[in-house]
């Protein structure tokens, strides 16, 4: 591509992450795609959830922040009765309890005190840094690692439909929000034990994972 690009020059690119892939992996498909330095994505999604990940280009690369800090949806599945150490299917569950009495109504009842303004312990397997160390690195050592609850704002966190142990959920909220610990906390609340089994992220902002395409997409649109 030369400077004189579309890409160059500044686009917003919606990109439906696949499954297993970094955010940062997307970033440098997209780079190696369009021949472009000035590059970024606005806002990280894990490995194992897939969905609408914002990509700025040229100019709009000064609009990361102010994307990153738009409400997020997401969708997604929570196992009930067990537990993993990164709160995800990234590490083997443990701890497994029965989940027999357990009923929709129960769970629902249980979303409630997720909703709305709460304090939120960021997960010991993630990217926030402590000491100049990212804490993800420390859990892995099995270092002990305290992390600062921090506060955050959840519209809504909607059972959609609950099937042998298996909760299909949507949640609406706030930047810095991890569905990880939601679904940690969930757990801890019902006394069986939760983790996150796969999540989506549908829109960010004004923007819907329908709009988006995936890398695979977005490289044939180039061919073109």
């Amino acid at each position: 591509m030369h400077s004189d690009s579309p890409f160059a020059e500044g686009r917003v690119l919606l990109i439906d992450k696949p499954l297993g892939w970094t955010s940062f992996d997307v970033v440098r498909k997209l780079r190696n795609l369009i021949r472009i330095k000035k590059i970024g994505h606005a806002g990280t999604l894990d490995p194992l959830a897939t969905g609408l990940l914002i990509v700025c280009t040229g100019k709009f690369t000064k609009r990361i922040n102010e994307f990153m800090a738009q409400e997020k949806e997401y969708t997604g599945t929570i196992t009930l009765g067990a537990r993993t150490p990164s709160y995800d299917l990234e590490t083997e569950p443990y701890d497994h309890r029965s989940i027999g009495h357990l009923t929709l109504a129960h769970i629902e009842e249980a979303l409630i005190r997720f909703t709305g303004t709460i304090m939120q312990v960021p997960p010991a397997h993630s990217a926030i840094k402590v000491k100049g160390k990212r804490v993800y690195e420390l859990a892995r050592k099995g270092q002990a690692v305290t992390l600062e609850p921090r506060r955050i704002t959840v519209s809504v966190f909607e059972a959609l439909r609950y099937e042998e142990g298996i909760l299909y959920f949507r949640v609406v909220c706030s930047t810095g929000t991890y569905i990880r610990s939601l679904a940690q906390d969930l757990g801890e609340a019902l006394g069986c034990g939760a983790y996150l089994r796969s999540l989506r992220r549908t829109r960010i902002g004004k923007f819907e994972v329908t709009q988006a395409q995936t890398p695979d997409q977005f490289e044939a649109t180039l061919k073109v």
